[in-house]
């Protein structure tokens, strides 16, 4: 059993009795959505539906493992096996909100937008009024080419001001949709929230890269790898832009700088 580190100090006489023990770790339904849901907002999409698998394991009425591993499937891009498990969990809650979302999304994506926007109207006529709902239906919007999606970006927001999550999950959408200013200012919002986490960094040297912002971006996947050394995808994308000459390039830039 795990002992606490205070057990291993020397306390006279006492110190047996002044052991402490940490309680041993309790790997239920509880523990797993922690988990799923830390997978999640590190990017890690695989480990996360596995893990939201796990939940279900413990309760296969928990809806909201459900709609999630739609989710983490609509972020693999596997947008036929979304909808699949989408109609296998509505058999369960024909009625729920973000599991109607989810589908929206995964029709979408597949190219049927008129079912998409169905299932949309009909997650917000079940009551659905979570930040998902409504970017799943800024999702939906952005692949019918409408303009109302801004204002579920918007509506998205308003419910969650300070959480960099659902400003990090817009993001994730407009880049989806080729929209990358639109998601520069959506990530640069979540940084302002949570400027040390290496997720935010990399997705913001990625939509940096794709505007043609390479000095930035050189910058922000700089940031991500001093915040987590193990991120291969910013290791790979910092190699892809020097050997395109562009390392040189900012190492001189960032001299000339501090010689000033």
């Amino acid at each position: 059993m795990a002992m606490s580190r205070f057990s291993n100090l020397e306390l006279g006489d006492e110190s047996e009795d002044r052991s402490l023990e940490t309680k041993p770790l309790v790997k239920d339904e509880a523990y797993y959505l922690a988990e799923a849901r830390a997978a999640f907002e590190n990017g890690n999409f695989e480990s996360a539906l596995r893990l939201y698998s796990k939940v279900l394991e413990f309760n296969p009425q928990n809806a909201t493992a459900w709609a999630s591993q739609v989710r983490m499937l609509i972020e693999l891009g596997e947008y036929r096996e979304a909808k699949l498990w989408a109609d296998k969990a509505l058999e369960r809650f024909p009625r729920e909100p973000e599991l109607l979302a989810a589908k929206a999304v995964a029709l979408g994506r597949s190219g049927d937008l008129q079912g998409a926007l169905a299932f949309s109207d009909a997650s917000i006529e079940e009551r659905g009024d979570t930040p998902y709902i409504w970017l799943a239906r800024g999702d939906v919007l952005l692949a019918r080419a409408e303009t109302r999606a801004n204002f579920c970006f918007e509506k998205a927001l308003l419910l969650a001001p300070r959480d960099w999550f659902v400003a990090w999950l817009a993001a994730r959408i407009r880049c989806f949709h080729e929209q990358f200013a639109l998601a520069l200012k959506l990530l640069q919002k979540a940084l302002e929230l949570n400027a040390g986490h290496f997720l935010l960094w990399l997705e913001m040297g990625k939509c940096q890269q794709a505007l043609g912002l390479i000095g930035p971006a050189c910058n922000s996947f700089t940031q991500a790898r001093q915040l987590n050394p193990r991120c291969e995808d910013a290791g790979s994308a910092l190699a892809e832009l020097s050997s395109a000459g562009i390392g040189p390039r900012m190492r001189g830039w960032w001299r000339r700088l501090f010689n000033r």
